[in-house]
């Protein structure tokens, strides 16, 4: 009888504790953004979270509840921009959010704080100068990370060789690295575009910035570019890189000071010791690679795999996503936030990277499953981190040179790109909650 009286009463308060919040429900809701496949616009939301941060709406990103959504301080502002852009939102009320913070208690998932909206940079050739004469803006090709942004509706800026050397990467916390070709062969393009207009004006634009500089060889140039690089991660930034931006960058690294181009590209022959010289301790995910030394080849090293995706074809390419603790992996979960956990491939200069290259310290994000190859990673060096992701365009498998740019608002939902902008939101989350 006691105990029937204890829970009779355990059911009261709980029914007080309710009717007491009632009146306040819809007066302090917050706004859910739900990420799984309720939502209508998945690229758009990660920009209405970062429009939220840029007005002090501290916000929340709660990891693995609905697809990895977002939760906003109630703003009539935030209401009309969802509306206006086509994002699905809901309403929801303190006792709501209690609920949701109880099941994500009890669950694989966690609630990151949001609380600086982080300033961005794409290391890309201007378009203002390689524009004028190939008839491209900028280079003749486009990038999925600022296709991305734009579409997101996400600010960010442009940098390229002379801003990176005058230190003004400092000025940002997160960094993409466009197509570059690091090492200074103008992308291996030697064999099949040498006579195209917009790869001689590219050559010409990288030998004049070079001479420009105070360098003898573009691929010096290029290897003080990537030093700059990689003392901006060492001091706490955020480095995100796709296609042939990921190896020859870690290639660039390794190869220091060392010449690795042949005649086509630098007017002599390569250092016949080059490869003995790479020093590996100096790369960010790669070790123990070898060069692929032919001018004439359309590969840099042994670590892309891009071979073996083609022979997959699209009907059989894909990757999936490893799943992380959200309590003890913070981090990679967030990298790794999507609607899918199996995503379509697509092809690169570089589309993914041979196991056996990788770093053991490195974190596998997502991988070809049965194929020894990794498409998506990423790991820290000093106090900052480094996210690597194989392939050019998620949702153009084979995109090709001069090929008319992706239009996203026909892949408003892609898992694809989601993957790229969980790395813009990353450098917004509280830096307490992101021990690895």
């Amino acid at each position: 009888m006691a105990k029937e009286k204890k829970e009779d009463m355990k059911k009261i308060l709980i029914f007080t504790f309710y009717f007491c919040l009632l009146p306040f429900t819809f007066l302090f809701a917050d706004i859910l953004i739900p990420m799984d496949l309720s939502q209508t616009d998945h690229l758009k939301a990660y920009g209405i979270t970062y429009y939220a941060l840029e007005e002090g709406l501290d916000s929340k990103w709660l990891l693995n509840y609905r697809g990895g959504s977002f939760l906003i301080p109630d703003n009539s502002d935030i209401e009309d921009i969802c509306r206006i852009r086509g994002v699905y939102y809901e309403k929801v009320s303190p006792v709501e959010i209690i609920q949701i913070e109880q099941i994500i208690q009890k669950s694989n998932m966690d609630i990151i704080y949001l609380e600086k909206a982080p300033n961005i940079a794409i290391y890309t050739l201007p378009e203002s100068i390689a524009g004028k004469v190939t008839g491209f803006a900028g280079e003749p090709w486009d990038d999925a990370v600022t296709l991305a942004l734009t579409y997101a509706e996400i600010p960010y800026e442009t940098m390229w060789d002379l801003e990176v050397l005058q230190g003004q990467l400092e000025e940002y916390d997160w960094l993409h690295l466009h197509h570059e070709d690091f090492t200074g062969q103008f992308g291996k393009f030697y064999a099949g575009f040498r006579n195209a207009d917009w790869y001689k004006e590219i050559v010409r634009i990288d030998e004049e910035m070079a001479a420009k500089l105070g360098f003898r060889k573009v691929w010096q140039l290029k290897h003080a570019v990537v030093e700059m690089i990689r003392e901006y991660v060492r001091n706490g930034g955020f480095l995100f890189a796709m296609c042939a931006a990921t190896d020859t960058y870690d290639i660039a690294l390794a190869a220091k000071d060392v010449d690795i181009c042949d005649v086509p590209f630098d007017g002599d022959p390569m250092d016949r010791l080059a490869e003995q010289k790479l020093d590996y301790d100096r790369t960010f995910a790669f070790t123990n690679f070898t060069l692929v030394k032919n001018p004439y080849e359309y590969e840099f090293s042994s670590i892309d795999a891009s071979n073996y995706a083609q022979l997959r074809g699209p009907e059989a390419d894909y990757f999936t996503l490893f799943l992380f603790s959200a309590k003890y992996d913070p981090v990679p979960t967030m990298l790794t936030q999507c609607h899918v956990n199996v995503v379509n491939g697509f092809l690169g200069q570089t589309t993914s990277y041979h196991k056996q290259y990788i770093k053991k310290s490195v974190i596998t994000l997502g991988e070809v499953e049965g194929a020894n190859e990794v498409k998506y990673l990423h790991g820290n060096f000093g106090r900052g981190t480094f996210t690597f992701y194989g392939g050019h365009d998620p949702e153009d498998y084979q995109h090709r040179i001069g090929d008319p740019p992706t239009h996203l608002e026909l892949y408003k939902n892609s898992p694809g790109y989601r993957l790229i902008l969980n790395n813009i939101l990353f450098p917004a989350a509280k830096k307490k909650k992101l021990k690895t």
